[in-house]
């Protein structure tokens, strides 16, 4: 008689049954982002202490959520699998993973991840854990590359649907906006808890300047995101996105108080979404209230943090809402001892682009425009490398823009918007609409435009 297998028909070294259903729950969970996974991961434990792939996997979800005290407990788990020992050839590599990224290569955790889906191509933990590392390091060409790749072991694979919204997203990054509607549809019929796959969607509606219709088809959607854990709120985040490309600040500030931000939670993914939407709304010459106060108070006790360019670049932000210069400048003086270190890769995304993109916001909040705009130019052909979506770095490219605008560099700032629309397959955005509008009041009237912005 064979080993028992799991959901995506791998052979497990779990020989429990209560185990190997509490390990399905943990890979399902992960698979939707799903608000029960860590008790279906702790299940799995409790139930099989030494199975050294569910330490793995708990280490690599603690360095997934960029929080400096969760390497910590990621160093634990590597230990505890270790000491576990065991386990199939497949399931060892995951221990391989783990102690690649705690080197300091989460490249090098994502390439032993892949090249496990060479050989074991219908593991779909290793599948989604590839696009969530490869995503942190910006990188969506990997992302499709290892997807298509691995393609035929999903025609029929249990995970079908969660493939497609996962190829969906990676479409959409890499400017194919027609095939990535296809395919997070066609993941979504398959799969209707696929919370990836309709995000996917709502990207695509960002990028083609859709924000009508993609308004009205998100909030009908709900089944595909209701059971998630904090990703819901990024939903939330891409639903208010599209208020504000429609004008519609009351709707999106209404949404920022009910939904984004209702739980105030400290998660870095949760304060860039506040904090990237009050800096959009700010552009717009909306005054947000007192919402950066709350931001501002959170990230002030991650000065220290330095996990992630992404995360510290949206606390700047949120620390330059609430007025905090300085806890700006410690963060700043923080990232610059990060960016000397010798070590991996994460020191080498803080010296280029990370340091320029937090001078140039500093400047800005300092009024500063030509330095801002000189700092956030420099940075902006390497902002790809920080993580995150197109979507979640626009914000950076409208503060460069803006910063352009309120310095006086209206050609450059038309180039950028040139560029940026041209990134999204030609579709002007309102953003761009009303940023090619300020340009021309200002050339007709021959005064800056920073005089019409708040």
């Amino acid at each position: 008689m064979g080993m028992p297998t799991d959901l995506s028909g791998c052979e497990t070294s779990l020989s429990c049954a209560s185990a190997v259903g509490h390990w399905n729950g943990t890979v399902h969970g992960f698979l939707s982002h799903s608000a029960a996974t860590p008790t279906a991961l702790a299940a799995t434990l409790d139930a099989a202490p030494d199975f050294a792939q569910a330490h793995a996997a708990r280490g690599l979800f603690c360095l997934l959520l960029g929080r400096a005290e969760l390497e910590d407990a990621a160093r634990d788990a590597l230990r505890a699998a270790e000491a576990a020992g065991g386990g199939t050839k497949r399931e060892r590599i995951y221990v391989d993973a783990l102690r690649a990224w705690l080197a300091g290569y989460p490249s090098r955790a994502a390439s032993a991840l892949e090249d496990l889906l060479h050989r074991w191509p219908e593991d779909a933990l290793a599948m989604k854990l590839v696009q969530s590392i490869r995503f942190l390091l910006g990188q969506p060409g990997h992302m499709r590359a290892a997807l298509e790749a691995i393609a035929p072991a999903y025609a029929d694979h249990a995970a079908a649907g969660y493939w497609h919204g996962c190829h969906a997203f990676t479409l959409e990054e890499t400017g194919e906006y027609a095939r990535a509607e296809a395919a997070a549809h066609r993941g979504l019929e398959q799969t209707s808890d696929d919370a990836w796959g309709l995000h996917a969607l709502a990207h695509v509606y960002d990028m083609t300047a859709r924000a009508e219709i993609g308004v009205v088809w998100l909030q009908t959607q709900t089944a595909a995101w209701g059971h998630c854990n904090n990703f819901r709120y990024h939903v939330w985040w891409h639903i208010a996105l599209m208020h504000v490309d429609l004008g519609d600040y009351d709707a999106a500030l209404a949404l920022y108080d009910s939904e984004i931000r209702a739980d105030r939670t400290d998660d870095y993914r949760d304060i860039s979404n506040g904090a990237s939407l009050l800096s959009r709304l700010e552009i717009e010459g909306v005054d947000v209230g007192p919402r950066w106060e709350e931001l501002a108070k959170i990230s002030e006790h991650r000065v220290e943090d330095g996990c992630l360019v992404f995360a510290d670049l949206h606390y700047m932000l949120s620390l330059m809402g609430g007025a905090r210069s300085g806890a700006v400048r410690r963060m700043l003086a923080r990232m610059a001892e990060t960016a000397e270190k010798p070590g991996g890769e994460r020191e080498a995304i803080f010296r280029r682009p990370g340091l320029s993109a937090a001078r140039g916001l500093e400047a800005y909040a300092e009024g500063r425009y030509a330095s801002a705009f000189a700092n956030l130019r420099a940075a902006r052909p390497d902002m790809q490398t920080i993580g995150g979506s197109h979507a979640q770095r626009d914000v950076f490219e409208r503060l460069t823009i803006e910063a352009a605008l309120r310095g006086g560099y209206l050609s450059a700032a038309e180039e950028i918007l040139a560029e940026r629309q041209k990134r999204r397959g030609g579709a002007e955005d309102g953003y761009t609409a009303r940023r090619r509008d300020l340009i021309s009041t200002a050339r007709r009237d021959a005064r800056p435009v920073a005089l019409t912005m708040p």
